[in-house]
């Protein structure tokens, strides 16, 4: 896990021009939070969009620079970040190959895009894998990353620096442990949203008011969020002190076990990895 302060994040990026392919909802949530943090100023960011109103709206919201071609926004850039969709990609390799600088680093938050992929499709070396989650608009993401051997320390430095902004950075040896956290965090938020949205829907059911079945939950979520990790417990244990035996905590488990709520998930999860990896074989 990365442990970067504010003045570490500032001095790496000092100067540095960064250029977002593709201006979407992980992109502009990266954009916000370097922005909002004053890690960089507005004159550092560049992007591409096809889309002019999408242009429009970040340059007007941001200061930041915005052009329609991938190759024109690019250009200069001492990091390329790759924030596009799986289903573009190959056309951006194609925009982009060949044109990248060689000091030119690559961030690619692309869900399945190996590094060998993006290598070859880029004709280009020095590129890292990542793949962040939801909450880093609002600064409390976990984002996974890998580092192909053409990246060098200050290459690393440049990537822990703008991922950490987002939250948690944690660099990994193993570029399968991306497709993994593809699967558990990257994807984990919708699983956390789905749990939510039933026990609002059970509080509705029950009779409260949407909206304060809506507060309780939010609350409950938040805080056995922060009670779990302030006490370092096994969440087995947590659990446990909330269960009172013949309790009603005890009849509500029990209905979830009978379910098969942890093989559901379980399995859930593993859906979401193969599907990750095929993703990386059909690209």
């Amino acid at each position: 896990m990365q442990s970067v302060t504010q003045a570490d994040v500032q001095n790496v990026l000092w100067n540095r021009r960064l250029a977002f392919i593709g201006c979407g909802v992980m992109a502009e949530a990266i954009m916000s939070t370097l922005l909002r943090g004053e890690l960089v100023e507005a004159g550092q960011i560049t992007g591409s969009d096809p889309f002019e109103a999408r242009r429009r709206e970040l340059t007007t919201k941001y200061g930041v620079r915005l052009v329609a071609e991938n190759g024109e926004a690019a250009k200069g850039a001492d990091v390329v970040l790759l924030t596009v969709k799986p289903q573009t990609l190959n056309d951006v390799l194609r925009d982009l190959s060949g044109r990248l600088e060689a000091g030119q680093l690559v961030i690619s938050i692309v869900p399945g895009a190996t590094v060998t992929q993006l290598s070859g499709g880029l004709r280009h070396e020095r590129v890292v894998r990542s793949m962040p989650n939801t909450p880093a608009q609002i600064g409390y993401g976990a984002t996974v990353w890998y580092a192909g051997a053409a990246v060098d320390a200050d290459g690393e430095a440049l990537v822990s620096a703008i991922l950490s902004a987002m939250g948690t950075a944690i660099r990994v040896s193993s570029e399968d442990a991306v497709d993994m956290s593809t699967a558990l965090s990257g994807t984990g938020p919708a699983y956390i949203f789905l749990v939510m949205e039933a026990l609002i829907d059970a509080g509705v059911h029950m009779g409260f008011p949407r909206r304060t079945a809506e507060e309780l939950v939010h609350q409950t979520v938040l805080g056995s969020v922060l009670f779990a990790r302030e006490s370092g417990k096994h969440p087995a244990e947590l659990r446990n002190m909330v269960t009172t035996p013949g309790g009603t905590t005890a009849a509500a488990i029990y209905e979830m076990e009978k379910g098969g709520l942890r093989t559901v998930i379980a399995d859930s999860i593993w859906a979401a990895y193969r599907r990750a990896q095929q993703l990386g074989q059909s690209a």
